[in-house]
């Protein structure tokens, strides 16, 4: 019956499919459509071909309400990519979205089929699916990007023997981006239109926003420098062509950083998910073999393991793919001149306002570091927003699944087989349909004197000794039945909202208020690890730039400020103060500061200042590169060492609890529970 069920729903599905390309065939026909149509006679082949289908399929994605928002964030992703390729943006954002919606129906299948017994269950992992969805469609966007950084490498190795034969920067890039089937070549096309432009300056610090990733930038800026000041020659090298080496250097390092975090995350992510699909067939499998264990299973007790168990799963797989997160090429696609937090904040400023700290006070400070410590692009009334309307849903979610979970505890009373012994052995058919007629006499007792205070055992003998069901019973039936009455009747009884339900609801919505704040604190233990890594990218950009003509102190932080990520904040502070004194902006730069790999940059910066070249004060980058080349490549071996060691306690987090605190320790506790009982009954 079950898997009628589920065939009906597969049916249902395809039917709505049909329905759906029968409306999506109708929608062609109309004007904008056959406008399209018509423009595209004598230019395509009879037969619809999958780019023209995955065309249509993004028309009609863009204007249902669900899709909308997806398909708008892919493609702000994938035209910084493909830029000013309008036809080849929508392309890739409808293939996303298509593979992703066949992941998600399959997964809803699934579910379907594993958890159909339970309403609640189903629709909490369906809610959770969604959570996948939308990982997997960024997944699918950075394979994207990682294909970008894989095809630069051999772009900058081509660049490299096209300088050599035009000795022209423009020219090489030129002929080097002709090849149209790269996604390359069209940053390549850009680049060199920015290059032959009136105003190169302006038009490559509006490239710097929208580049796809910061090598890019690099060689861009490298590019521009080069064709600006001209070329020289570096022990009988081109500098020109020797950073350009190193900048393919630092992609060659990136690409294997990545590779390796993939192949370490690449299955936890998946074993972060799965305990949650196991959760009926653990369930079904225990109460098949081991029906004394079906009192937990089916009751209150079952049910809030199981949420416990898929907020587990939910906060571990959301950890795992920050820890696997690169975060190198990440571009932030959501509305930040407009946020929905400062919709709300305009509507709520009165309330929002009294929780946030009074400014220059020790808990505003704290704060505001932390925000910057983490690279949060929050505000501090955007974080408020964010902490209140956490704990305003999670409250509300907690007192539904608070009253569901009593209705649940006195559902099983009424539904409970009532045995005159412990279920160790289970019941046979006779004596379960026997036991569930004992429980539907118990029923009527239970709706006589439910809600009732000051009941007592008696008043129930005398209700039972009086009715039909017990008319010939003994006096001592009659007592042992009351008194199974009596235990179900305080139970039932007890089931509603008490004062220590409002408490655990306040503490959910408590800890629902600081996730955000602490989501900041992982954040910045996230950013401590990477620090190393940004620092010796810093070393690269100063070595491309210190033997260039005209480049000065200035120029390297603007540099440093347009990369960094985690030391932005200080320098372009640092830059700001600059015209003020350069030496002491770069002092208070070296106070504000805590890593001395850093400090040691910073010191060397204003050794420049005043009193020696460039090239002097940085020589050691220069005469130490390959001891740095290595240095790098052991920091992220080791980065990737740490990432994988969290990651693989917090991935296997939900597979130890589902086995150790739904499986093993209900079958022990309840196993042993009901043989003290049975040895008792027998003595």
């Amino acid at each position: 019956m079950n898997m009628t069920y589920f065939i009906a729903i597969i049916a249902v599905l395809f039917i709505g499919i049909i329905i759906a390309y029968v409306i999506l065939n109708k929608k062609m026909q109309k004007t904008e459509y056959a406008q399209i149509k018509k423009l595209q006679q004598g230019t395509k082949a009879e037969k619809m071909s999958s780019e023209i289908l995955l065309q249509k399929l993004y028309l009609l994605y863009s204007k249902t309400p669900f899709f909308k928002g997806y398909i708008l964030k892919l493609r702000r992703r994938i035209e910084i990519i493909n830029v000013d390729d309008e036809y080849t943006t929508r392309k890739e954002a409808a293939k996303i979205l298509n593979r992703a919606l066949i992941v998600l129906f399959l997964l809803f299948a699934l579910t379907t089929l594993m958890a159909h017994r339970s309403p609640l269950l189903m629709s909490i992992l369906f809610l959770f699916e969604l959570f996948i969805f939308n990982s997997y469609i960024d997944d699918l966007t950075n394979k994207l990007d990682d294909k970008l950084l894989e095809e630069q490498v051999q772009f900058f190795s081509e660049i490299r023997h096209a300088y050599h034969e035009f000795n022209m920067v423009e020219e090489a890039i030129y002929q080097v981006s002709l090849d149209d089937e790269k996604v390359i070549s069209k940053q390549g096309e850009k680049i060199y239109e920015i290059l032959i432009s009136d105003d190169p300056e302006t038009e490559l610090e509006k490239y710097y926003d929208v580049a796809p990733n910061s090598y890019l930038k690099e060689f861009a800026g490298i590019s521009y420098l080069t064709k600006e000041f001209g070329d020289r020659k570096e022990n009988g090298t081109s500098l020109y062509l020797k950073n350009i080496n190193n900048i393919t250097q630092e992609m060659q390092l990136e690409i294997l950083k990545r590779d390796k975090l993939k192949h370490v995350f690449q299955s936890l992510t998946v074993i972060s998910i799965v305990p949650v699909l196991l959760l009926e067939p653990l369930k079904n499998w225990a109460v098949g073999n081991f029906s004394f264990t079906e009192s937990f299973y089916k009751g209150k007790a079952g049910m809030i393991v199981q949420l416990l168990i898929v907020v587990l799963t939910l906060i571990s797989y959301l950890l795992t793919r920050k820890l696997k997160d690169s975060g190198s090429t990440y571009i932030d696609t959501r509305n930040t001149q407009n946020p929905w937090q400062e919709r709300v904040y305009k509507k709520t400023k009165k309330i929002v306002d009294l929780f946030i700290p009074k400014p220059g006070t020790a808990e505003d400070r704290k704060l505001k570091d932390l925000l910057k410590d983490s690279a949060s692009k929050l505000k501090m009334n955007h974080l408020y927003v964010n902490k209140l309307c956490l704990a305003i849903l999670t409250g509300i979610v907690s007192i539904l699944l608070i009253f569901l979970l009593h209705h649940i505890a006195v559902q099983y009373v009424y539904e409970e087989p009532t045995s005159d012994y412990d279920l160790i052995g289970g019941l046979s058919e006779k004596e379960k349909a026997k036991a569930d007629e004992v429980t539907k006499i118990h029923n009527v007792f239970l709706d006589m004197f439910k809600g009732k205070p000051n009941v007592t055992q008696q008043m129930v003998e005398n209700a039972m000794a009086q009715s039909q069901y017990y008319i010939e019973a003994e006096p001592e039936e009659i007592t042992k039945q009351a008194k199974k009455v009596m235990d179900k009747l305080k139970i039932v009884n007890n089931e509603s909202l008490q004062w220590y339900d409002l408490l655990i609801d306040f503490l959910f919505a408590y800890i629902a208020y600081q996730a955000p704040t602490w989501l900041l604190y992982l954040q910045k233990i996230m950013r401590q690890l990477e620090m190393e890594n940004e620092v010796m990218q810093f070393q690269t950009i100063i070595l491309m730039l210190m033997k260039l003509e005209r480049i000065n102190v200035e120029m390297i932080l603007e540099w440093l400020e347009r990369y960094a990520n985690i030391f932005k904040e200080p320098i372009s502070k640092c830059v700001n103060n600059y015209e003020a004194g350069g030496w002491e902006a770069l002092e208070e730069l070296k106070n504000t500061v805590s890593f001395e790999q850093f400090i040691r940059i910073v010191e060397s910066l204003q050794a420049a200042v005043e009193k020696i070249p460039i090239r002097d004060a940085f020589d050691e980058l220069d005469a130490d590169r390959d001891y740095y080349q290595e240095k790098r490549k052991e920091a992220n071996d080791r980065l990737i060492s740490r990432k994988g060691m969290m990651g693989k306690a917090v991935g296997f987090a939900p597979l130890v609890v589902i086995f150790v605190g739904y499986l093993i320790v209900p079958l022990v506790f309840i196993g042993m529970t009901a043989m003290g009982s049975s040895f008792s009954s027998l003595s």
